[in-house]
């Protein structure tokens, strides 16, 4: 009998969690931890309803329980800020959510390439001294990212070379990979990400006076990118019937239902990965040109296929049409390049063909990854196992580990 794995990508913004049998996370919930004080703990009220004993939610029930409780976010940039809470977390992911026994199953977690090893060291003691796992697999998100997208239809290259773009909550990294390998050089950042998005409807919508919260969330579901701004504003001015939409949703603190029309923030919205500007001045650099940045600075010898297979992953790359713009704008950025070359050479280049790679499962490519290692026949050769910490200590769990095996 295999046993499974638990899986657990911790975001910034959220955590995806399950079984290695699930291509999707079982659980998706914001990485927040929200702890009672001691007045509010300790009262007749909560002792009555038999909540004494419970200190801290994490999650959704955080949110919901914010008037009692205060709001913690241990982590910022994907970089864990706060150990203590973050065990704290760990604790209630496996015996509240997967409510499964930590000594029986192997565990992945994912981690970002601007981690130290010193943070994966905290990890690995965290995960055999308290919870007692028997192996721990970490993996750098980027790559996991890019071997989901191996399974995919639209992938002709089965090979571990490409570029992954991951748009997070708070912000957007381009990071190239070689033969299953990261090249930190090489990596972009610019700090935009799914909040700006989301903060920049809930700005318009409130100068609108529309009633949203703002604590909801999910007033982007309506989005898309287009090409063509002008254009859609047309649109929107002459057939509003056709393009405007009604969101309805319940506020999550007072359980309210409320109603907003979503009108030009659709586009204008997803923009700001390819205008910067629009949200700030800091930033004028959009994400396909920093995708083109990154591929110029690995070797001359891999950026065709770091070109010709460009991965997007995480739910703010979700946008409709997100895929075919960046595609159609890192093309100009290499014909503009090859063109130049030809100018100055005078000899015409080989062409080159960006392809971007969108697949159903990239909002949790990561998780999915994941799933696929933990089914593998070489899943043992990339874990760390309890024998292992106990005769080295947590240093055997500071380097990253490789997937090239796996193809």
């Amino acid at each position: 009998m295999t046993i499974e794995s638990a899986i657990f990508d911790v975001g910034t913004g959220y955590t995806k969690m399950g079984l290695s049998s699930n291509p999707s996370p079982q659980y998706i919930i914001p990485t927040v931890l929200g702890e009672r004080n001691n007045t509010i703990t300790h009262s007749p009220i909560m002792k009555n309803q038999g909540l004494a004993d419970l200190d801290f939610f994490i999650g959704d029930e955080a949110i919901e329980n914010q008037k009692t409780c205060q709001l913690t976010r241990f982590m910022d940039n994907g970089i864990v800020t706060d150990w203590e809470k973050m065990e704290k977390f760990y604790e209630q992911c496996y015996f509240r959510y997967l409510r499964i026994n930590s000594e029986e199953h192997p565990v992945i977690t994912t981690d970002t390439p601007f981690n130290t090893p010193e943070n994966r060291e905290y990890l690995a003691e965290i995960m055999f001294e308290t919870f007692t796992v028997p192996k721990i697999c970490i993996a750098v998100q980027p790559v996991l990212a890019m071997f989901s997208t191996m399974f995919s239809k639209l992938q002709t290259n089965k090979t571990l070379n490409g570029t992954v773009i991951d748009c997070g909550e708070r912000v957007t990294d381009i990071i190239p990979v070689i033969d299953g390998s990261i090249v930190p050089s090489a990596i972009r950042r610019i700090p935009i990400g799914g909040a700006d998005a989301t903060k920049f409807v809930l700005d318009s919508l409130q100068e609108r006076g529309e009633p949203m919260p703002l604590n909801e969330q999910h007033s982007e579901q309506h989005c898309f990118v287009t090409s063509n701004m002008m254009k859609h504003f047309d649109f929107f001015d002459q057939r509003p019937n056709e393009f405007f939409k009604t969101y309805d949703g319940i506020n999550r603190v007072t359980k309210q239902p409320f109603s907003v029309d979503v009108g030009y923030e659709r586009f204008l919205a997803p923009e700001i990965f390819f205008n910067p500007s629009l949200i700030s001045t800091d930033f004028t650099e959009s994400v396909p040109v920093l995708v083109d940045q990154a591929i110029q600075h690995c070797s001359v010898d891999s950026r065709r296929s770091l070109y010709g297979n460009i991965c997007l992953s995480g739910g703010s790359s979700m946008f409709r049409f997100f895929g075919k713009r960046m595609e159609v704008e890192v093309q100009k950025l290499v014909n503009g390049q090859l063109a130049t070359a030809e100018k100055l050479t005078g000899e015409k280049p080989p062409p080159i063909d960006v392809k971007v790679i969108s697949t159903k499962h990239q909002g949790y490519g990561v998780f999915f990854g994941g799933s696929m290692i933990a089914s593998s026949d070489n899943f043992n050769d990339l874990c760390r196992t309890k024998e292992q910490y106990e005769e080295y200590g947590p240093a055997i769990c500071r380097p990253l580990i490789h997937l090239s095996t796996l193809v």
